[in-house]
C-alpha cells in the first residue's frame, strides 16, 4: 500500500487502561482530521505489577488487534509498555511506524532545559525500569535525573481530585523524601499518562519558572510530525472519527474516561473486545 492509499487509515492508540486517554485527547486536538482507534487493556491492568515477559506479550497481543483495524501508525500511550516492549512492537508493526511516550517527553525536556536538574514523576514500574533516566542521559550527558514513584496520584486522577489542598498535600508528601536539590528541579517530567490531569497542582507546588513536560502533548506533536514526514497525514478538511475499545469494564471505562477526555461517555460508547 502506498502513502496516498494509507492517509485515510486510522491511528491506533494503546494503553493498559484509561491513562492513555490523555494522549488520545492531545492527538485529537493536534490532528482533528485523523481517525483514531483507542484500546485500553482494562482486563489485565495494571501492567506495572507484571513481569517484562508478560508486559511484552500483552502489548503485542493488543497491537495485533489494532493491526486488524488496519491502522497506519501505532502510538503506545503507556509508559510501562513503552519502556519494556517498544522494540518488539516496532518489529511486529514493520514497516509501519510506532511511537512510544518516553522518547518524545525526554526529547522535549532536554530541548527546553539543556543540562538541567530533571525530576521524573511516574509510577513504580516506570521508575524501576529507568526508561526516562536512560533516555534523558542518552540525549544530554550533563543532565541530572531524579525519578520519583507517585503511585497514589494515579488514583487521584481517576477520582477527579486533580487540584486543591488534598492533591497538593499528597504531592508535597512525596517530595518530602527527596534531597533539597531534587525538590527544586528546573524541569518536571510527567512520566505517567494520568498525570497531565494534575498539571495545575504541579504548577502550584513547584517553583515559578520550572518547565513542566507532559508525555501527552509531546507524543501528539511527535506523531503529527512523523505523519507529515511520511506523507501519511489525512486530508485536513476531513473530520476524524473515534473508536473506543476496552477488554473489560465498559461502564467504569466510560465514567473515568469521560474525565480524561473532558466530555461525558456512556458504556454504549465503548466496544468490549477479547484479546
Amino acid at each position: 500500500m502506498n502513502a496516498s492509499d494509507a492517509r485515510g487509515l486510522p491511528i491506533g492508540v494503546f494503553d493498559s487502561g484509561v491513562g492513555g486517554l490523555t494522549v488520545l485527547k492531545a492527538l485529537r486536538e493536534a490532528m482533528p482530521h485523523e481517525d483514531l482507534v483507542y484500546l485500553g487493556d482494562t482486563a489485565r491492568l495494571p501492567y506495572g505489577t507484571k513481569s517484562p515477559a508478560s508486559i511484552s506479550r500483552y502489548a503485542c497481543q493488543a497491537t495485533a488487534l489494532l493491526q486488524q483495524r488496519n491502522i497506519k501508525l501505532l502510538v503506545v500511550a503507556c509508559n510501562t509498555a513503552s519502556a519494556v516492549a517498544l522494540e518488539a512492537l516496532r518489529e511486529q508493526m514493520d514497516p509501519l511506524p510506532v511511537i512510544g511516550v518516553v522518547e518524545p517527553g525526554a526529547s522535549a525536556a532536554v530541548a527546553a532545559r539543556p543540562g538541567a536538574r530533571h525530576l521524573v514523576l511516574a509510577t513504580e514500574a516506570t521508575v524501576r525500569l529507568g526508561a526516562y533516566r536512560e533516555a534523558l542521559l542518552g540525549l544530554d550527558a550533563g543532565a541530572t535525573v531524579t525519578e520519583l514513584a507517585c503511585e497514589l496520584l494515579v488514583s487521584l486522577a481517576e477520582e477527579g481530585w486533580n487540584d486543591g489542598s488534598i492533591a497538593e498535600s499528597i504531592v508535597l508528601r512525596y517530595l518530602s523524601d527527596l534531597a533539597d536539590d531534587a525538590r527544586h528541579p528546573e524541569s518536571v517530567i510527567l512520566g505517567c499518562t494520568h498525570f497531565p490531569l494534575l498539571r495545575d497542582t504541579f504548577a502550584a507546588v513547584f517553583d515559578d519558572g520550572v518547565s513542566i513536560v507532559d508525555s501527552a502533548s509531546t507524543t501528539a506533536a511527535a506523531a503529527n510530525q512523523l505523519l507529515t514526514e511520511l506523507s501519511l497525514a489525512n486530508d485536513e478538511n476531513d473530520t476524524g472519527d473515534l473508536v473506543l475499545l476496552a477488554t473489560d469494564g465498559a461502564t467504569r471505562f466510560a465514567r473515568v474516561g469521560g474525565q480524561f477526555l473532558g466530555h461525558d461517555l456512556g458504556h454504549d460508547d465503548i466496544e468490549v473486545v477479547d484479546l
